[in-house]
């Protein structure tokens, strides 16, 4: 039999509680009737006005109930302690009681969570994509400027345009005078049309870019500088520029070129057997040259 003055204060004023008689207790004596009080009864009853703490029914189950508020783990166990006489919970119902406790518990742990705002728990592909080092990323290549096209002046085509225009630019690039430059492109007008020739006496020469064949001994090229000479290799002399560098630097050994006559300073160069006829390309050269430089 359950001794109800456990949940009491032995320390109170009236002691530990006794059963009031709205119970009555299978334990009274035979023969007594139910009118007749003990002495202990009128004690009893008083204790209860001047010992405030003294447990009822009611109020234990009160604090049963305000305990599962506060606290969450002994919420089931207060309950159970807290019963009539005589009144026992089934395992199924403690169990239910248990779970109720956790259920609550696990609620108020998430109220007591971070207030910072979750944007989501990360995947495993997210997780293991940011484990990962990340690639630099390289830069794109820029497009390789398309070539400046000049539209054709002094009746040349596109091709022997094209042709004049590397002669000018090579003359740049060396820094050399504007004179030099007109010089070079009236000499290629007069040895080979401005035409990139090959050789048909050097079949070598027929293995890089040309344009048309001659047949002037082993000459090659825009300005048909022969390689038995010293002007240079076959494969070099068939490139533009290079034929016109070498052009170029050996007219700029010729002391006061500059103020020389465009033929005499052309066939100081090229020494040719008809070195009066690069006169006549002069003013075509001009021309050819101002569009370029334009």
């Amino acid at each position: 039999m359950r001794n109800d003055g456990n949940l009491d204060d032995p320390r109170g004023l009236g002691g530990p509680a006794v059963r009031s008689d709205d119970n009555p207790s299978t334990d009274q004596p035979a023969g007594v009737s139910q009118g007749w009080r003990p002495a202990g009864f009128l004690r009893t009853r008083l204790s209860r006005f001047s010992n405030p703490f003294v447990a009822r029914r009611g109020r234990t189950r009160m604090a049963a109930a305000t305990g599962a508020v506060c606290c969450l783990g002994l919420a089931g166990v207060a309950v159970i302690g807290a019963g009539p006489a005589g009144e026992s919970f089934t395992p199924d119902q403690r169990a239910e009681i248990a779970q109720r406790a956790e259920a609550d518990a696990a609620s108020r742990g998430r109220g007591r969570e971070s207030a910072a705002p979750v944007t989501g728990s990360p995947t495993a592909e997210s997780r293991a994509s940011s484990a990962l080092p990340t690639a630099k990323s390289t830069p794109k290549s820029k497009p390789k400027p398309k070539p400046e096209r000049v539209v054709p002046v002094a009746g040349l085509d596109q091709a022997q345009m094209n042709n004049a225009k590397m002669i000018v630019r090579a003359g740049e690039e060396m820094d050399v005078p504007r004179r030099a430059l007109v010089i070079a492109v009236a000499t290629a007008m007069q040895e080979s049309n401005l035409y990139n020739y090959a050789s048909g006496v050097l079949p070598e020469s027929q293995n890089y870019p040309h344009q048309a064949i001659g047949w002037d001994h082993d000459s090659v090229g825009l300005f048909q500088q022969r390689p038995s000479t010293g002007w240079g290799a076959v494969r070099d002399l068939m490139k533009p520029e290079y034929a016109t560098r070498q052009f170029l630097s050996a007219l700029l050994t010729i002391p006061g070129w500059q103020d020389l006559p465009l033929t005499v300073a052309a066939q100081s160069v090229q020494v040719s057997a008809f070195g009066w006829l690069y006169a006549q390309h002069e003013w075509r050269a001009n021309q050819v040259v101002n569009a370029i430089l334009a």
